[in-house]
């Protein structure tokens, strides 16, 4: 374990109010040409990193994936975990994540105790994140895999509340996410709630399938947005938040 400075760049970033966008890549969901293709655009996008993970993948293809990025790439690459084997030295960084919105253990700590000493042996940076899962009105695979009842998707106290008890426990970042498949994007009413309780930065995904999808959930108040489902259904959606971060960064 290392500290490639991934951490450190965020928070300078969100101490200057400038957005950040990543590109969630789904081992399960690629072949080789088509994740050149993705990785290409990321590139001429200029994205700030890329998240690699999925619910249900196998080490080599985490392993091919995070190689093939990394050797047509130079932009950081960050492990996403479905659970304790995903995890490649190969990367930059990992979240280490915790589903603080749910209650089932292994989800909670169990996974963590199991990834440790695999982690410990690598250079990957560790950033600890509490994960939130909201309601965005489908039964992802993340919610079958983690056996765990998502945040109403209107219920903003419990959201507010969750996150910032994830800040009081340690966390750097926090993930809100509805979701692989997600059919609408988090509320801009929860999104504002969480950031103002947070002087950590936030993290939010699912249900972002447009240019102005994106505009909303950055002006809502989230400091980093993740395309994943979105990005394998449009490529171009890449270069098209990639624009809108560039514009309102300034």
């Amino acid at each position: 374990m290392v500290d490639n400075g991934l951490y450190i760049l965020i928070k300078e970033k969100v101490k200057r109010n400038q957005k950040i966008f990543s590109v969630l890549i789904d081992p399960d969901k690629q072949n080789f040409a088509e994740l050149l293709k993705t990785i290409h655009r990321c590139n001429e996008s200029n994205i700030d990193f890329f998240l690699v993970g999925g619910s249900i993948i196998t080490q080599v293809e985490l392993d091919k994936t995070v190689h093939a990025i990394k050797e047509n790439s130079k932009i950081p690459v960050i492990l996403f975990p479905g659970n304790h084997s995903h995890i490649s030295g190969k990367a930059d960084g990992i979240l280490f994540l915790s589903l603080i919105s749910g209650k089932n253990p292994d989800f909670l700590i169990g996974n963590q105790l199991l990834a440790t000493p695999t982690i410990r042996k690598t250079k990957l940076e560790v950033i600890p994140t509490g994960y939130l899962l909201v309601d965005c009105g489908k039964a992802t695979t993340v919610l079958k895999v983690s056996e765990t009842t998502p945040i109403d998707y209107h219920d903003d106290d419990v959201a507010e509340t969750t996150a910032l008890t994830g800040q009081l426990l340690g966390q750097k970042l926090i993930y809100i996410d509805g979701g692989s498949g997600a059919e609408k994007a988090i509320s801009n009413n929860m999104i504002q709630r969480v950031k103002n309780s947070l002087n950590i930065p936030l993290i939010i995904g699912g249900g972002i399938r447009s240019a102005a999808t994106a505009e909303l959930v950055y002006k809502s108040g989230a400091d980093i947005i993740v395309v994943g489902n979105g990005v394998e259904k449009n490529r171009s959606l890449i270069s098209e938040i990639a624009s809108l971060k560039t514009r309102l960064n300034g």
